[in-house]
C-alpha cells in the first residue's frame, strides 16, 4: 500500500472537493406521510453531506471512523475483514440510489457501495465494487453474507480502479435489483427477501487495512 504524508492527504480531500457536482449545503426529503406514490423520477431525498445534521451514523472504533468531512462521507476501516455502514434513518420501498464515490487511500482490494432496504445491520442488500475492478451484489440476511450475483465478486470493466471517482447506481423495485457503475448496467437480479428498508452506504476491508472512501452527492429517485 502506498503511503502518504498528512500533507498529501489533505491535498487529495481539497480536490475532492473540486470533484463534488454542488458545493452547497442540500439535505431534502420526500414527506414520508405522503399517501400517492411520486411520479418515476421524482427526488425522494438528496444529501451533500455538507451538515452533519443530516444524521448519518458516524463512527469512531480503534483507528476506523465514518465521518462527515469536506462536504463528503468518509469511511476510514484500519482492521482487516471488517466492514463499516451508515444510514440516514428513514423508510423506502422502491428506490433508485445514485451516488458519487472515490478511493482516496488504501489497497485495492477493498469493497464499498450502496446499500437499500435495510431492516437493522444483520439484514439488507448490499452493492459494491472494489479499486481493483470486482462487483458484487451481497444479501445480508441474520449478519450472514450471501453473494447473489454469483459464487463470487465479478471482473466489471466499468469500474474505475485505484484512486478514481466511480458513479454507482442502485435500483430496488419490486423483487428486481439493478446495480449500474458509471453508466453501464453490470447486474439485474431477482429477490424477494426484503421489500423495504433505509438506504445506506458501506465500505469495507479484506487481508489489509488503510481503506479509505469518500462518498458525496447522495440522491434517491422514485424509480
Amino acid at each position: 500500500m502506498l503511503k502518504f504524508s498528512l500533507l498529501m492527504k489533505k491535498l487529495i480531500l481539497t480536490l475532492l472537493l473540486l470533484f463534488s457536482l454542488s458545493s452547497c449545503s442540500e439535505l431534502s426529503l420526500f414527506s414520508a406521510r405522503e399517501t400517492d406514490i411520486p411520479e418515476s423520477g421524482s427526488v425522494l431525498f438528496r444529501d451533500t453531506f455538507s451538515s452533519s445534521e443530516s444524521d448519518w451514523n458516524t463512527w469512531n472504533q480503534d483507528g476506523s471512523f465514518v465521518i462527515y468531512q469536506a462536504d463528503g462521507l468518509r469511511f476510514f476501516i484500519d482492521k482487516t475483514n471488517l466492514d463499516f455502514w451508515s444510514k440516514p434513518g428513514y423508510q423506502f420501498q422502491d428506490v433508485r440510489i445514485e451516488v458519487e464515490a472515490i478511493k482516496i487511500d488504501g489497497p485495492d482490494i477493498n469493497s464499498y457501495g450502496v446499500i437499500c432496504r435495510m431492516q437493522d445491520e444483520k439484514n439488507f442488500y448490499a452493492f459494491v465494487i472494489s479499486s481493483d475492478g470486482y462487483a458484487g451484489v451481497i444479501k445480508v440476511e441474520d449478519g450472514v453474507y450471501q453473494l447473489i450475483n454469483n459464487q463470487s465478486m465479478e471482473f466489471a470493466p466499468s469500474v474505475h480502479q485505484g484512486r478514481a471517482i466511480n458513479n454507482l447506481s442502485v435500483i430496488c423495485k419490486g423483487n428486481q435489483l439493478s446495480f449500474d457503475i458509471n453508466g453501464e448496467n453490470q447486474f439485474f437480479i431477482s429477490d424477494d427477501k426484503f421489500k423495504v428498508g433505509d438506504i445506506g452506504l458501506i465500505a469495507g476491508s479484506f487481508d489489509e487495512p488503510g481503506v479509505d472512501i469518500f462518498f458525496d452527492n447522495l440522491t434517491v429517485f422514485q424509480p
